[in-house]
């Protein structure tokens, strides 16, 4: 807690040229990209950082091939560069995976007709991924055995990519390196509104931990609150070209149903995409388009019927999945940039994720509405170069904000793991070994890990039963990561409570000491408030009548 109360006092204390709402994928890559270029940043959420749209993604990093239907080339063109990008700059976290697609009979378009649009899809891609490959359904069922082929008249695989981590994880890394650079960062600090005043931004925040309140003072406010974009504008008096449409996302996480690393695609009930996406020991799967009026969802009985009737027909399970086999439920609402102007009368499904971002000259204030992973190093620079027209310096506009550390840094970290041979302090029940994994996760810092482990070999060891987390993991956590609730861990900075129950959680006798490493003093205090049996506290839920049949552990919803 010590980082992010020094962070409060400074929010109080310091002017800043840019004050950045909402640690989404949105604010998060703003921030990052401004830091490192040289601005003075802060960055604030009234909940944790990736607390909403940015936790509930497929996990998918793709290039928007489903736009090709509703001939946006232009976005998918720049959607598959934003992908290759990041697989390029990101190589232990974003990796190319294959989608392999099952056509039924009576779908709209015939296999073959599809295929040619993969193809279409891999050039605009540069090339970048494995070349498509058509197949017949006796192919498809050669290589996935569990899809029912009954009614497929044919298919095909092309690439994509993933996130090998949870989608919080990778948004937390960018306001990790934000803070690397001199941003001042807090969670759990919302925003009563602002005004301005003699040139600059005044807004008022409120710790939500304790319920103080004080004043932050910038040059420019920036607006990235997600889905709840329009809400802010209204308490600031923003009057924009852009707002929000609101599509709830519902996906069901189960346990593993196949052993391939491949994404299973077909068309759902209503025609969209539908996935089945790998999960290490779990699956995935989902997800429903559901049209809201506010951002604010949760998880009902039909969502669930959707899912589970969509999963069990098109494939051949031993057992039908049914709602005892939900782990955990994933749902959050996909903001989408509809311009003011426009009419009501556009189909729904086919609206895009594209970003759009509304600046204010004369009050120096920026939008940023709409938006998806893929797009998020986009985002940053095009943020940078907003804010600069508004005036403010920026010391390194050249400096590259983003990436992995240099492969020298790789190689010394690897040469070091091996010559204390620390994959052999990897759990039997981890998906990969524990180098490739501090490396993903903590880049240079991985590093000091390692010096920990060499001082006191008990922090190689799993501290957390059913998970892969190992002592000085938490260790890291407590000091960098700002973790200040247990779902923050849980959830958000890992994804154990997506992989695992409510029950398995409660009982793993490392999470008290967990708690202890993460909260001193405060630790009973957090365990209990997590799971505490108060009805809001999961507003996510299934409802009494699916709970009564599913004891799965919910997200809550925040930003």
């Amino acid at each position: 807690m010590q980082l992010r109360n020094s962070n409060i006092a400074k929010l109080a204390d310091e002017t800043f040229d840019v004050l950045v709402i909402g640690g989404g994928i949105n604010g998060a890559s703003a921030a990052a990209a401004l830091a490192g270029k040289g601005v003075k940043v802060a960055l604030i959420d009234r909940g944790d950082f990736a607390g909403s749209t940015s936790m509930h993604s497929s996990n998918l990093v793709w290039g928007g091939i489903k736009y090709m239907e509703s001939y946006d080339f232009s976005l998918v063109r720049k959607l598959c560069k934003s992908r290759n990008h990041l697989i390029k700059s990101y190589p232990s976290t974003v990796q190319e995976i294959r989608f392999l697609t099952t056509i039924t009979r009576g779908f709209r378009y015939h296999p073959r007709y599809l295929w040619a649009g993969t193809w279409l899809y891999w050039l605009m891609g540069n090339g970048a991924t494995r070349l498509p490959t058509f197949l017949a359904p006796a192919a498809i069922k050669a290589r996935e055995a569990i899809i029912d082929t009954r009614e497929a008249v044919g298919g095909f695989e092309y690439s994509d990519a993933y996130l090998h981590d949870n989608d919080a994880r990778f948004v937390f890394n960018f306001v990790r390196n934000a803070l690397n650079y001199g941003a001042v960062a807090a969670n759990y600090v919302e925003s009563l509104g602002a005004r301005r005043e003699n040139g600059s931004w005044i807004t008022r925040a409120r710790n939500v931990m304790d319920d103080s309140r004080f004043e932050i003072r910038a040059k420019v406010l920036i607006n990235a609150a997600g889905p709840w974009v329009d809400q802010h504008n209204e308490l600031t008096g923003q009057q924009t070209q852009h707002h929000h449409a609101y599509s709830k996302g519902v996906h069901l996480i189960v346990p593993r149903l196949t052993d391939s690393r491949r994404v299973l695609a077909f068309f759902a009930d209503d025609g969209r995409l539908f996935f089945v996406i790998p999960m290490g020991q779990r699956t995935c799967i989902g997800t429903t388009d559901t049209r809201m009026e506010s951002p604010e969802v949760h998880v009902t009985d039909e969502d669930v019927a959707f899912v589970l009737d969509n999963i069990n027909r098109r494939l051949n399970l031993a057992k039908p999945l049914g709602r005892e086999d939900i782990i955990a439920t994933r749902c959050g609402v996909r903001p989408l940039a509809v311009k003011a102007s426009a009419g009501g009368d556009r189909d729904f499904l086919q609206l895009s994720r594209k970003h759009a971002i509304d600046t204010d000259e004369t009050e120096a204030h920026l939008s940023i509405f709409g938006g998806k992973l893929t797009d998020c190093l986009n985002v940053g620079e095009e943020i940078v170069a907003e804010v600069k027209r508004l005036g403010v310096t920026v010391p390194y506009p050249d400096y590259r904000w983003y990436g992995e550390p240099p492969e020298s840094v790789r190689q010394e970290f690897l040469h070091q793991a091996r010559l204390m041979d620390l994959d052999a302090m990897t759990s039997p029940e981890a998906s990969e070994p524990l180098t490739t994994r501090l490396w993903r996760r903590y880049g240079t810092h991985a590093l000091d890990m390692l010096e920990e482990i060499r001082e006191d070999p008990r922090q190689g060891e799993l501290l957390i039963e059913g998970t892969e987390y190992i002592r000085c993991e938490l260790r890291q956590a407590q000091r960098r990561e700002m973790i200040t609730r247990l779902e923050d861990f849980l959830r958000r900075r890992s994804k154990i409570s997506l992989v695992a129950s409510n029950e398995q959680i409660r009982h793993s006798p490392g999470l008290l000491e967990a708690c202890e490493i993460l909260f001193g003093d405060q630790a009973q205090a957090r365990y209990d408030e997590y799971f505490a049996d108060v009805p809001d506290r999961t507003p996510e839920a299934l409802s009494p009548a699916a709970l009564a049949d599913n004891p799965a552990h919910s997200e809550s919803l925040k930003w």
